[in-house]
């Protein structure tokens, strides 16, 4: 009996701990019954490593590709793992998921429907199969942030298209829509989602215009190139209100008419693609200016001149330019008539039909020219012309004949007209013309009839001074004389007022001069403080230059001492002080003279100085249109960081003005200029290739700066913009990194990461940091290994001039990378590989790079390790073989005097060594041993 009653209690107590284990221990059922539906459906389950008698997902131990909050499965993370199958249809039973990882696998069939799944933050679902979305899909995500469906052949019958219930998704940042069979127009509500970042829909089959509702839009990244179809079309002024745009991709597309001058505003754009479009007019000042990184004007029908672009990469092929030649101006009168369809909004039979440099050859459809190739008759009657006239027409002082008659024309007739004074027939009928109406003196038949708003019959114009003086749209027999008395009081009464207001206007401009002139002169002298380039070198003295405004010019002092500085003569200095006088710079610059110009970049000029001495500075101003918030936030941080952190391979801040609207930086000059000349515009420049010793020099110098900022200055920088234009070369070809605008202190710890606006370089962003905004110093580690991959192959990050597959080079160097054969077949072509050990260094270089550009941050190398293994491959100095000639008969185990004797002997010459070893000084041991020394 006992012993039946103990079985019993066992029974009830194993009941009692099975009961307690399901109910604190065991996965949630239902999202348990969900796994295991999911692995089910899968053909190679196995490679998930799932226990197969599981029943705990969020263990302990929790499976693998799983994460758990309590009870509930909060993740599943299986990228790249290449599973093959579908996804159970009640997904959205995973009540709790936040992060969801499928992307890079072969998940087929239908997509469930994601609808009230509220805490899904991140969807990944790109690079699949799926074939089929449903309508709901998108109900109820109110929590989603990031949403990728790129490359799924979603619908490919009928297409599918965004409904409007994704705006209920009002923290969405990233929308990723790419290859994914997005039919027809572009859904107004994505320009009303204030928090979007990044849209990308390229490759799809979208239509018509870009929406209104997209101006003003907050949007960084938006790509629609490549629509299958027809393509959108239309305008794209909108853009040109976007402010915080970085990349933009329009190719390959029908967009028309001009690029709006406003586009200049978008200061923050680097890359612009617009190629195969429809786009039309001269390309504006302000676009050329900008310097973008990337820019794409390919395939247009861009007419005018070809600018001076301000880019580091543009291209600008299979366009209407009247020169070939950069900067070259176009003739005369093609300036003209180009100004004239300008006003017509560009009609595409002109568009198509005038090209090149001279209007009397070729194709230049409605003229007609004289012996002496002017153009003398414009003949563009029933041409579906809409738009003004426009006052350029006046140049071209040979017509004698315009005929314009039945179009859509409006506006009125450019007063500068009447200077055609061989013009003899003006035909403007049937259009839309308004007054007022000019009033020609030469002899000239007038024919307006058919302008409803000017209510004229056909006039011929009389060159007798009567019909001159008649307006043309009023009839001869009107009376004027009440309106010219009443224009008569008129003047009478104004002029005086008007006189006296000027003349108290010049008053008051002359007492403002006179007394700026006044407090200029009353101004102490100014200075100019150059650190020592090397602080660890204490020889190396400050320079101070003192700008004597009073007399206008510069002097110098060089002291190692303090006595002359605290003189009295001039204001005290102090060391750390790194204010300059405006005065000062423009003095040494030639008052920033286009000659001292060294170049462009997105803060403005910089330029080349020169002291009285003849030591050189780089002296960058900031342009008075660039100077925004986000301007004057990079002008703080480079002055911040640079004035904390110095190191051989980083540029030196000499100082900086701040001086009213000026904002201007002084950096030490690097003679050799940007890394990027060398290694991609060599031969345009022409300068020599850089050797395979060179290049791992200064990717060792970069490593070098870079392990300073991270880990040994006294805070933790992130540099966020390293790339090879930010790269400088001194006159030996020593590397030193440059422009800290962008840097961010590090968080502490790698593992913790700080969210920031997206900023830097498309083509060296770190994935993370491009999708999230979050950085660590594992973001300057990967543009790092991208710098590498230039240095061994030669190439750019970004090339879109390059095949599809190779245009990032990341992409394309990864998969080349564990080939030898295609790893050597990708070296620069410019090396010289007949160096020893240059196979063995350049996998050693490849490896680098590919661990630096890991898609993880936590599988990136830090800095330090870079150092390491670059250090080995530097050659090091070595000692010549000795020539026992040269030292034949020198025997360096003599003392001192007696060597020297006899070196002078086998030399045959006499050196007194009273006047070249200084005696002993008096108590001074004949020897002594390293304590003494101490």
């Amino acid at each position: 009996m006992e012993m039946e009653a103990a079985n019993q209690m066992g029974f009830v107590l194993t009941l009692f701990l099975s009961l307690f284990s399901f109910a604190y221990s065991v996965t949630d059922p239902s999202d348990l019954a969900i796994i295991n539906e999911f692995r089910k459906s899968l053909e190679n389950s196995e490679l998930l490593d799932w226990p197969v008698n599981g029943n705990d997902p969020c263990g302990p131990p929790v499976w693998p590709h799983i994460i758990c909050t309590g009870n509930k499965i909060q993740q599943i993370q299986v990228m790249g793992l290449g599973l093959k199958g579908s996804l159970p249809q009640k997904f959205n039973q995973l009540s709790k998921l936040t992060n969801l990882g499928l992307q890079r696998n072969q998940f087929g069939g239908k997509l469930p429907s994601f609808s009230g799944l509220s805490e899904l933050r991140y969807a990944f679902l790109d690079f699949n199969q799926f074939d089929s979305i449903p309508s709901d899909f998108f109900n109820g995500l109110v929590s989603l942030e990031v949403l990728a469906l790129d490359d799924n052949p979603l619908n490919v019958s009928t297409g599918w298209s965004l409904p409007r219930e994704l705006q209920g998704s009002a923290q969405l940042t990233n929308l990723t829509l790419v290859n994914c069979n997005l039919a027809g127009f572009l859904p107004e509500f994505l320009g009303n989602m204030s928090s979007l970042d990044v849209l990308l829909l390229s490759k799809n089959r979208l239509s018509g215009p870009i929406p209104s509702t997209f101006k003003d839009s907050e949007l960084k990244m938006l790509w629609l190139n490549d629509q299958f179809g027809d393509g959108m079309s239309g305008s794209i002024d909108v853009i040109s209100t976007m402010g915080s745009m970085t990349s933009l991709w329009l190719h390959g597309n029908h967009f028309s008419g001009k690029i709006a001058k406003e586009i200049g505003s978008l200061t923050y754009l680097q890359d612009l693609n617009v190629n195969s479009n429809d786009l039309v007019g001269l390309i504006p000042e302000s676009l050329a200016n900008m310097t973008f990184g990337h820019l794409d004007l390919n395939n247009n029908h861009f007419m005018g001149p070809i600018p001076n672009f301000k880019a580091t990469n543009v291209s600008y092929r299979s366009n209407s330019f009247c020169q070939t030649k950069i900067g070259a101006l176009c003739n005369t009168e093609v300036m003209a008539l180009l100004e004239f369809l300008d006003e017509l909004n560009y009609p595409s039979k002109l568009v198509e039909s005038w090209s090149g440099n001279n209007p009397c050859d070729g194709p230049w459809w409605g003229l007609s020219c004289d012996d002496n190739q002017k153009v003398i008759v414009i003949n563009l009657p029933k041409s579906n012309l809409s738009g003004t006239l426009s006052p350029s027409i006046a140049n071209l002082d040979s017509l004698t004949h315009i005929y314009l008659g039945s179009n859509n024309i409006s506006g009125s007739i450019p007063s500068s007209w009447t200077s055609l004074k061989h013009l003899v027939l003006l035909d403007l009928s049937n259009n839309n013309l308004s007054l007022p109406l000019p009033k020609f003196t030469a002899p000239l038949k007038l024919d307006l009839s058919g302008n409803s708003l000017l209510n004229s019959s056909p006039l011929v114009a009389s060159p007798s001074r009567k019909d001159n003086n008649t307006s043309p749209g009023a009839s001869p027999y009107s009376s004027t004389s009440k309106s010219s008395s009443s224009k008569s009081k008129l003047v009478i009464f104004v002029v005086p007022i008007a006189s006296f207001t000027i003349l108290v206007f010049l008053a008051i401009s002359l007492y403002v001069y006179i007394r700026k002139r006044s407090m200029d002169r009353r101004k102490g002298p100014t200075s100019l403080v150059i650190h020592p380039r090397d602080p660890s070198d204490s020889n190396d003295m400050v320079k101070i230059a003192i700008a004597d405004e009073t007399k206008g010019n510069l002097s110098i002092l060089t002291e190692s001492g303090s006595a002359s500085i605290h003189s009295g003569k001039y204001p005290m200095i102090e060391a750390s002080n790194l204010v300059i006088s405006v005065q000062v710079l423009r003095n040494v610059t030639k008052n920033f003279a286009p000659e001292n110009e060294l170049g462009r970049g997105g803060f403005g000029v910089v330029y080349k100085g020169e002291l009285d001495d003849g030591t050189k500075i780089a002296v960058k101003r900031m342009e008075a249109g660039a100077i925004s918030s986000k301007a004057s936030d990079e002008f703080q941080a480079e002055i911040y960081v640079l004035s904390k952190v110095r190191h051989r391979n980083l540029v030196s801040l000499l100082g900086y003005s701040a001086e009213g609207n000026e904002r201007i930086l002084v950096y030490e000059y690097m003679p050799l200029g940007a890394l990027n000349e060398h290694l991609f515009h060599w031969k345009r420049l022409n300068l020599e290739p850089l050797s395979w010793k060179r290049r791992l020099n200064i990717a060792l110098d970069v490593a070098r700066g870079m392990e300073y900022l991270h880990t040994l200055a006294h805070q933790c920088f992130v540099h966020r913009d390293l790339k090879s234009s930010n790269i400088l070369l001194t006159d030996d070809f020593r590397a030193k990194v440059s422009d800290f605008g962008l840097v961010k202190l590090a968080p502490d710890g790698e593992k913790n990461s700080v969210v920031t606006r997206l900023a830097g370089t498309f083509g060296y962003l770190a994935p993370e940091y491009a999708v999230t905004g979050k950085i660590t110093t594992k973001v300057d580690v990967f543009s790092f290994g991208v710098v590498l991959m230039e240095l061994l192959t030669g190439w750019m990050a970004l090339d879109e001039d390059r095949p599809n597959e190779s245009q990032y080079l990341v992409a394309w160097f990864w998969n080349i990378k564990s080939s030898k054969e295609k790893l050597m077949a990708a070296v620069d072509p410019a090396l010289d590989v007949k160096e020893e050990a240059f196979e063995s260094s350049v996998y050693t270089i490849a490896e680098l790079a590919g661990h630096c550009t890991a898609r993880e941050p936590g599988q990136r190398p830090d800095m330090s390790h870079a150092v390491n293994v670059l250090t080995p491959l530097v050659e090091k100095w070595k000692p010549f073989e000795e020539d026992e000639e040269d030292y034949c008969g020198i025997d360096y185990s003599l003392p001192l005097d007696q060597m020297v004797k006899g070196w002078q002997e086998t030399e045959g010459e006499d050196v007194d060594l009273e006047d070249t070893i200084p005696a002993r000084p008096t108590g001074f041991a004949e020897s002594f041993k390293s304590a003494d020394g101490r």
